[in-house]
C-alpha cells in the first residue's frame, strides 16, 4: 500500500481565489482590508516569512504595512507601536513576527495587540475561544489543517486522533479543534511514556515537534492519515518534515508532504484571518 499524496498547493490556490473574491466585494463597498506586520530585528528566516506574507497581501488585494524594528529596540517601543495599530482604522489584522529577541516578553507583547486585531490567534481571548468552541481567529497552521481536512473529506467525529506536541502555537489549539469536531483526541509530548504505543492508535495522527524524520513506519497505524506540520531546514538546504516521509507513506492511507502540505496553508489562513477581521470591524458579519 502506498498513501494517497494530500497536497496543499491546489487547495491553497482555491482558498486564494475565495479571498480574492471576498477582498474585490468589499472594496467596492469602500473597504480595504489592512494588515499591519512588525518585524524585529534581521533574522533571515523572520524576513523570508514577511516578504511571502507580503506578497500574497498584493495577490489577494490586501494592503500590508510593514513596520521594521531594530533588534536593540525595548520592550516599551513595541507596545507603543501596537496601540498606535490598535487606534488605526485603517490597520483590521496586526502580526508581530516571532520568535522575538529574548529581551522582549513575547506574552506581553501578544496580549498588548487588541483581540479583534489578531488575525495570528495567539492572544488569550482568542485561546480561550477556541476552548470554549467559540472561536474568533484561530491560529493560522491549525486553522489550515482543519481545513484542509474538511476540505479533503476526512471524516473527524468519532476518530482516534492523536497529536504529537504539545505548542501553543499548533499542538494545543488544534487538539482543541479536533475535540470540537466530536474527535478523540490524545496529545503527546515529550514525556509521554511509550510514544510508539500511543501514536500506534491513531487514525488520524498530527505531528508537530520541530524533529526531522522523527515519526518511523512502526509508530504508525496501517490506513492512518498522517498530518506533517514540521518544517526542518537540514544543513543541505532541503527541508523535510517530522515524519519520515518514505517510509510511513508504505503504511499510511494518505500523508500530506513537506514541503507542498499543510505550510502551504498557513499563509492563506492568515490572508483568511485578515478579511474575517475587517468584515467584524465594518459590522459586515
Amino acid at each position: 500500500m502506498s498513501a494517497k499524496i494530500l497536497s496543499g498547493k491546489d487547495l491553497a490556490l482555491k482558498i486564494k481565489k475565495e479571498i480574492e473574491n471576498e477582498v474585490n466585494q468589499l472594496r467596492e463597498e469602500g473597504i480595504v482590508p489592512g494588515l499591519a506586520v512588525v518585524i524585529i530585528g534581521d533574522n533571515p528566516a523572520s524576513r523570508i516569512y514577511v516578504n511571502g506574507k507580503r506578497k500574497m497581501c498584493a495577490e489577494v488585494g490586501i494592503k500590508s504595512y510593514e513596520y521594521a524594528l531594530n533588534r536593540d529596540c525595548s520592550e516599551e517601543e513595541v507596545i507603543s507601536l501596537i496601540n498606535k495599530l490598535n487606534s488605526n482604522k485603517d490597520i483590521n489584522g496586526i502580526l508581530v513576527q516571532l520568535p522575538l529577541p529574548k529581551h522582549i516578553d513575547e506574552d506581553k507583547i501578544i496580549k498588548s495587540i487588541n483581540p479583534d486585531k489578531d488575525v495570528d490567534g495567539f492572544h488569550p481571548e482568542s485561546i480561550t475561544g477556541i476552548v470554549r468552541g467559540t472561536p474568533k481567529f484561530i491560529p493560522c497552521t491549525p486553522f489550515g489543517i482543519i481545513e484542509f481536512l474538511n476540505e479533503n473529506n476526512i471524516q473527524l467525529e468519532g476518530k482516534k486522533c492523536v497529536v504529537v506536541g504539545r505548542s501553543n502555537i499548533v499542538g494545543k489549539p488544534i487538539s482543541f479543534l479536533l475535540l470540537s469536531q466530536n474527535a478523540t483526541v490524545t496529545m503527546c509530548h515529550s514525556k509521554t511514556v511509550d510514544l510508539a504505543k500511543v501514536t500506534k492508535q491513531a487514525e488520524i495522527l498530527v505531528v508537530a515537534v520541530g524533529k526531522p524524520k522523527f515519526i518511523k513506519k512502526d509508530m504508525v497505524k496501517e490506513g492512518a492519515i498522517v498530518i506533517d506540520v514540521g518544517i526542518n531546514r537540514m544543513e543541505d538546504r532541503k527541508i523535510i518534515g517530522d515524519v519520515d516521509f518514505e517510509e510511513v507513506k508504505e503504511v499510511a492511507s494518505a500523508i500530506t508532504p513537506v514541503p507542498g502540505g499543510v505550510g502551504v496553508m498557513t499563509k492563506v489562513m492568515l490572508m483568511k484571518n485578515t478579511v474575517k477581521a475587517a468584515m467584524l470591524q465594518s459590522k459586515k458579519v
